[in-house]
């Protein structure tokens, strides 16, 4: 029987990598009618109504029983204000979702990106260690990838002959996809930065890079390429109150 051939990419989400088509990458492209009227996006801001390019003062608020009087007729902003301001109050927003670790600085430093990058990916190492880590330290015997990989590579390796058989791949790929890939979707990641940086993923990439057999034994390098994209598309933004688009994190 031939051996596996490495290294040897066994899977990949239907999703594309550098899909900078996808629905959640778009900006730019709904008016303001649709926005108030679909989305519901009349009041974004407490500092600020980017409609008027107005700055909000404490009593220009719906909860403010002044509001209905006040509203628009606060001190007038350009449009690169009106921007630093909304971006200033996304990051106060997000530190409730980033309280403590390692990461909890992810958030803030995603957001100054999305302003002032220019729409250029996004890459961090402390991504890449999430990442490492949420793989690792996942001990689900149903859903790690890792511990399902590991299982397949031992029921299927040719011991006799100490290699991995090329028609065995697919089992491989069956471990994988009986699992779930990961993401950043626990309890705990509600509070440290992740759930709200990434929380879940676009496209997934897994590919063998070595695999050493030797006696009883074998060690297997697993590469994990994962890419998401710091945005909402129109499903998303039904549940929530601003539209964010651009970046990607890749392992």
């Amino acid at each position: 029987m031939a051996a596996l051939q490495l290294p040897c990419t066994l899977f990949k989400t239907q999703k594309w990598m550098d899909d900078y088509s996808a629905s959640d990458m778009r900006c730019g492209d709904l008016t303001e009618a649709q926005l108030k009227s679909h989305y519901r996006l009349d009041y974004i801001s407490d500092r600020v109504d980017p409609w008027t390019l107005t700055r909000r003062s404490s009593m220009d608020r719906p909860q403010s029983m002044f509001c209905c009087n006040l509203r628009g007729q606060g001190e007038k902003i350009t449009r690169q204000q009106c921007a630093t301001m909304l971006f200033d109050e996304f990051r106060s927003l997000s530190r409730k979702f980033s309280l403590y670790g390692p990461y909890s600085h992810l958030i803030e430093k995603m957001i100054t990106h999305m302003q002032n990058g220019n729409g250029t990916p996004f890459r961090d190492m402390s991504l890449d260690r999430a990442l490492k880590e949420q793989i690792v330290r996942d001990i689900s015997e149903r859903n790690s990838t890792r511990i399902l990989l590991s299982k397949a590579f031992r029921t299927n390796i040719d011991w006799e002959s100490k290699h991995f058989p090329v028609e065995n791949r697919d089992r491989l790929r069956d471990a994988v996809l009986s699992g779930k890939l990961p993401k950043f979707d626990r309890f705990q990641d509600n509070f440290n930065g992740m759930g709200i940086t990434v929380h879940d993923t676009w496209a997934t990439h897994i590919t063998i890079k070595s695999l050493h057999i030797e006696n009883d034994r074998y060690r297997a390098v697993v590469h994990y390429k994962v890419q998401d994209h710091f945005g909402l598309d129109s499903d998303d933004i039904m549940e929530a109150t601003v539209e964010i688009t651009g970046g990607r994190y890749e392992i």
